[in-house]
């Protein structure tokens, strides 16, 4: 294939590897960002503006492209989608969200917007594979000041259970789906090789770092008011009510680099190895 992958999202840390994963494949990328001077990337790729909110941009961004790895991202969706059939594009594989899998997705601020976007590309012509990642592992970074300052982790739901998946392994299988044909219109849902509670997360970084994380449990109202500080309160309200349902047993392990590439998925210790320094540095 000689045609242009295009990558959106481009200052993103997966938008970033699987960037990296085309071009040392000798695969012809164009990075795109709605500030595309801001993007850094390596010799050889080609940096585009793209902004779905703005149609303007489209032309040009899609201009010889044949792949497209889309973040979801509801303005323009629609408008999107039919400039990319005109321009000739022939597989779409988006970053979803296995959130979009839950009960009332369509309303729920998690999944609504990743939703939207699977609808938008589903009634178009496109080709289109479909990645649902569950929790990332680098969603423990929201831990990182606390834990550098030695303060406690006040969690609602210590031992609520998810599948952290390493960011890598999604980029591993985002490349997949845009280089090879195993993944073409499927939609997997992504995650880790084990079920973890939060507690038994901070417990692989405490043995990481070599010292001890207190944990300390707090009442759900506490835990709206912190978390209020920082996020929109429906937003708040998802997340709890997800970490209260996955408060009664393991989570579901589905599809990991194990099952779609043949090969070992990185652990979550292995991406807290790789991090420490986020969680020393404060």
């Amino acid at each position: 294939m000689t045609s242009t992958t295009l990558v959106t999202g481009a200052r993103g840390k997966v938008g970033q590897a699987v960037i990296a994963r085309l071009h040392a494949a000798g695969r012809t990328v164009r990075a795109a960002s709605a500030r595309p001077a801001e993007l850094t990337v390596p010799d050889g790729v080609e940096t585009t503006e793209l902004a779905l909110d703005r149609p303007e941009t489209f032309e040009a961004a899609l201009r010889g492209v044949g792949q497209v790895f889309l973040y979801p991202q509801p303005a323009g969706i629609h408008e999107f989608a039919q400039a990319a059939e005109a321009a000739g594009v022939e597989h779409v594989v988006l970053l979803s969200s296995s959130s979009v899998l839950g009960p009332d997705a369509e309303n729920d601020p998690l999944a609504g917007h990743s939703l939207h976007v699977e609808r938008a590309l589903a009634a178009s012509g496109l080709t289109c594979t479909f990645l649902r990642p569950d929790a990332f592992a680098s969603n423990s970074l929201g831990w990182a000041y606390f834990i550098g300052q030695g303060l406690p982790i006040q969690l609602a739901y210590p031992d609520a259970h998810i599948a952290p998946i390493h960011p890598e392994d999604i980029a591993d299988i985002a490349a997949e789906a845009l280089t090879g044909t195993s993944l073409t219109g499927t939609a997997p849902t992504l995650t880790g090789p084990e079920s973890l509670t939060f507690r038994e997360q901070l417990a692989i970084v405490a043995d990481v770092l070599g010292r001890e994380i207190p944990v300390e449990q707090i009442t759900r109202a506490e835990a709206e008011q912190q978390m209020g500080r920082h996020m929109p309160a429906p937003m708040v309200t998802s997340l709890l009510d997800l970490w209260a349902a996955a408060d009664h047993g393991p989570a579901a392990v589905h599809d990991t680099t194990r099952t779609l590439l043949g090969r070992p998925a990185r652990t979550y210790r292995q991406w807290a190895g790789e991090n420490t320094a986020a969680f020393t540095r404060h």
